[in-house]
């Protein structure tokens, strides 16, 4: 399940608090874009970087004990070598990229999610009816060329005739032929824990300090509009 997913749902988890870390107090906006394509023999899901660990974990949970090529990147500020088997290894202004080329299985690629959840999974692999693409880069905050523009979400591509990963990106309705989905993050409170209150170290603070406030999320689904809010806490 996708993080926003998660959060309408009422969930939490340790993903979703990943994903809001970074946050200070204010409004984000068009974070976690998605564009999604029915057909009758496809359904294409692109989207931001928001999602890429969502979707190598929502393919590597289909690809089960199976095994598949597995090309790309983990990438992290981290220091993995010990961590993690590697092709070779990039490194620019501190972020590290190391380059994944080999046969993976699907447990094999859950169980280093789990291991090291902090890291971007830029992984593409494909099996039976599914195809998924991610840029093998650290990514960038989604621009428009000009600011009447919407960025466009083209970080993570996947194809597939499974109609199960469609309905935990697109939940407004069952069925549909294009769709766009659009969130503005607002913060509203940074919660600190009462056991960090004499913490010193600001890293440690903003890591495990908790963010309230509530996702904006517009869905333009065959041409009509469907907006809805969600508080959280996570």
């Amino acid at each position: 399940m996708n993080f926003i997913k998660e959060i309408f749902d009422g969930k939490k988890s340790e993903s979703s608090h990943i994903q809001f870390q970074k946050f200070s107090k204010g409004l984000f906006k068009d974070k976690a874009l998605i564009k999604v394509k029915c057909s009758k023999d496809n359904f294409t899901i692109s989207t931001t970087y928001e999602f890429t660990n969502d979707l190598v974990r929502e393919a590597a949970e289909k690809l089960k004990e199976e095994k598949t090529k597995v090309t790309g990147a983990i990438i992290s500020t981290l220091n993995l070598d010990n961590e993690i088997e590697f092709k070779s290894k990039k490194q620019f202004m501190g972020v590290k990229q190391y380059v994944i080329e080999k046969e993976m299985s699907g447990n094999e690629i859950l169980n280093l999610l789990n291991k090291i959840p902090k890291v971007l999974f830029a992984l593409s692999f494909s099996f039976k009816d599914v195809n998924l693409k991610i840029k093998a880069k650290a990514p960038k905050s989604a621009k428009p060329k000009n600011k009447d523009e919407t960025p466009k979400p083209d970080f993570c591509k996947l194809i597939t005739k499974d109609k199960e990963f469609i309905q935990e990106f697109v939940f407004e309705k069952s069925s549909f032929k294009e769709a766009e989905i659009f969130h503005d993050f607002l913060i509203e409170d940074i919660i600190i824990p009462k056991e960090l209150e004499n913490e010193k170290d600001f890293s440690i603070i903003r890591e495990k300090s908790l963010r309230k406030g509530k996702i904006i999320r517009k869905a333009l689904i065959d041409g009509n509009e469907i907006k809805t809010e969600k508080e959280f806490i996570v």
